[in-house]
């Protein structure tokens, strides 16, 4: 089954916390911290593999979470990292954020490894805030806490050539004929429902080609399976546009060709701006009569190389295809990646992240990012603590800011949901 779109929840591992512990041995009092610290938290990874060809295996796994850092240990022990989890998927795959629908990154090559979520910091144990002054800290740091990130996965075939045109012209037949590839092919219109690729080689030179499933007027705007797979010829440096030149199903070759570009333009301007050799096939179902490729001809040869072929005639007809095509694509820059338009890396919360304002009963409030994390980091029953907790109040300008808010002696403050006196 080919799936070449799908959504998936990711969240990296959050960092373990410091440890509050003091040493505890035979004849030693009041030993001094010896707290660890918190280990990381798991990366979230993606690998492209060039064995895969679809996102069928995202249809029933959804979600993917990387491992939690361990606490730190007693004894200065540094808690485990969290073990990354890594995400294999098809080359090509574009990973998107979904609420913003911006690149993260573009997967394009195989064996291509990127970090897309890291794991959260691990918290400091109480052996990190012991100074000459503050001998017994009762209090460590919290690991960074990571969120989850609701992400789109998005496979756009990785092609050098990709072969355009309605449904039934041939495309599948000179895939195979071209290529070891092996698509369905039969007389009937939508044989090829999924995106087929071959590699064509030809004079020691090899390139791959995408059998496209047919266009019709309106793929642009979902018509057909035009708006599924148009994506899978945006990368192709060169289109083999091809058309049933003996009209053998009542359609005019030539109004075929306009109208496979005019998709094709409505869809992307740069696929209508791309390279295109034009295969006009069946041309032993014209009996002699070649008034179609005239015509055709006479519209649209000074813009475009032609070539007369047989697909019943087999693979010799389409060697000065091929060894033109290889010419072309000598001369192309190679495929580039779709730009990267956001990261999700975690925020550093840094010590600006908070604001003092009053609530509508006039009580001044303390609150932010950074304040949270300072009280995570509190234990308020402890004196040495509570010292350390008012002096970096202090020492941010939360103090005075409250002074210039006109906060004085014995007013109530509120940090989140502690409360306490104002004292000068």
């Amino acid at each position: 089954m080919f799936v070449d779109y799908t959504n998936i929840m990711a969240k990296a591992g959050n960092g373990g916390n410091g440890r509050v512990s003091f040493r505890r041995e035979k004849y030693v009092q009041q030993g001094g911290p010896d707290g660890g610290n918190g280990g990381r938290g798991g990366d979230v990874v993606f690998v492209a593999d060039g064995r895969m060809n679809t996102l069928m295996d995202f249809k029933f796994k959804k979600k993917f979470f990387a491992r939690n850092g361990e606490d730190g240990g007693q004894r200065n022990q540094h808690g485990r990292d969290g073990e990354s989890i890594v995400i294999r998927v098809p080359v090509g795959t574009l990973i998107r954020e979904k609420e913003t629908g911006k690149i993260i990154v573009d997967m394009y090559k195989d064996g291509m490894t990127q970090t897309v979520l890291r794991g959260g910091r691990g918290g400091k144990g109480n052996m990190c805030f012991a100074t000459p002054t503050r001998r017994t800290p009762d209090f460590a740091t919290p690991g960074q806490k990571t969120t989850e990130h609701a992400l789109v996965l998005e496979l756009k075939t990785i092609a050098d050539v990709g072969l355009v045109g309605f449904p039934n012209v041939g495309k599948s037949t000179i895939l195979s004929l071209m290529s070891a590839a092996r698509p369905e092919i039969a007389n009937y219109h939508f044989t090829t429902l999924v995106p087929n690729l071959g590699v064509v080689e030809t004079d020691g030179y090899s390139f791959v080609m995408a059998d496209i499933p047919g266009l019709i007027e309106g793929a642009s705007e979902g018509a057909g399976l035009g708006l599924n797979f148009l994506k899978h010829v945006e990368r192709t440096r060169v289109l083999l546009h091809v058309v049933d030149i003996s009209g053998s199903e009542g359609r005019d070759p030539a109004e075929d060709f306009r109208v496979i570009n005019e998709e094709l333009r409505k869809y992307s301007e740069k696929l209508s701006r791309c390279r295109q050799l034009v295969v006009c096939n069946k041309i032993d179902l014209c009996e002699g009569n070649n008034e179609n490729y005239q015509r055709f001809a006479a519209l649209y040869g000074n813009d475009y190389e032609i070539f007369l072929t047989s697909a019943a005639r087999g693979e010799k007809d389409f060697l000065p295809v091929k060894r033109r095509i290889a010419e072309l694509l000598k001369e192309m820059p190679a495929i580039e990646a779709m730009a990267s338009e956001i990261t999700l890396e975690e925020a550093e919360i840094d010590e600006t992240q908070w604001e003092v304002r009053r609530d509508s009963d006039g009580v001044a409030l303390v609150e932010g990012r950074y304040i949270e994390n300072l009280l995570e980091r509190i234990n308020f029953d402890d004196v040495e603590s509570n010292r350390y907790f008012h002096k970096t109040l202090r020492r941010l300008g939360i103090i005075d800011a409250l002074r210039r808010m006109g906060v004085r002696d014995g007013d109530t403050v509120r940090v989140l949901d502690v409360e306490f006196d104002f004292v000068e």
